[in-house]
């Protein structure tokens, strides 16, 4: 009898531990899987001379976030807007990503022959409000610079009109909008973004 009760409780003591270590491996497993899942819809945010680098060599366009550290709303886009799983898929895809700090003194950025620091830069995009978004061409040409908030689906419609490259097509973003993302069907009245 006493041999039995030890056999059992080993036998008990085994299969508790085999228990734990699937239990330990399954949240392990689906651990990564979310981190993944998460690495996957997360903006990259390169520096600006690397970024322009990038996006020549890739031939992409770029966007260029300005932002300040005291702005709120840079902080709801960063929340609910680049943190979007559609907009985030179709910057990592389809964009090379700048963030620059609009405030900063000391950090240095090349742009067609300049050189400036990120106040200057800031000043040569035109920005005047926080956040900005500057796009530019892979021929380093700026497309249009775009003050203030943008939430998450017009962005996303946003980024599909200059991926497509509806403005030299003479289609607004807004009829762009109401042809719900499609730049071919028909001309458009104004290359206005």
């Amino acid at each position: 009898m006493k041999k039995l009760f030890h056999f059992m409780v080993i036998i008990s003591f085994i299969f508790i531990l085999g228990c734990s270590t699937s239990d330990s491996e399954s949240i392990a497993k689906n651990k990564s899987e979310t981190a993944s899942d998460a690495d996957s819809t997360k903006v990259v945010w390169m520096a600006f001379n690397a970024g322009i680098e990038k996006g020549v060599k890739e031939n992409k366009n770029i966007i260029v976030d300005f932002y300040t550290d005291w702005c709120h709303w840079c902080k709801v886009m960063d929340e609910k807007t680049f943190s979007d799983p559609k907009v985030a898929k179709e910057l990592k895809e389809k964009f090379i990503t700048i963030r620059i700090n609009a405030e900063s003194k000391t950090e240095k950025a090349s742009f067609q022959g300049n050189e400036y620091t990120n106040v200057e830069l800031t000043h040569a995009f035109h920005v005047t409000g926080f956040p900005s978004l500057a796009f530019i061409s892979p021929q380093q040409e700026v497309i249009t610079v775009i003050p203030g908030y943008i939430p998450a689906e017009q962005f996303y419609y946003l980024l599909s009109y200059v991926d497509q490259e509806c403005y030299k097509k003479q289609l607004s973003l807004d009829e762009f909008i109401k042809r719900k993302g499609d730049c071919d069907s028909t001309k458009g009245q104004s290359g206005k973004i």
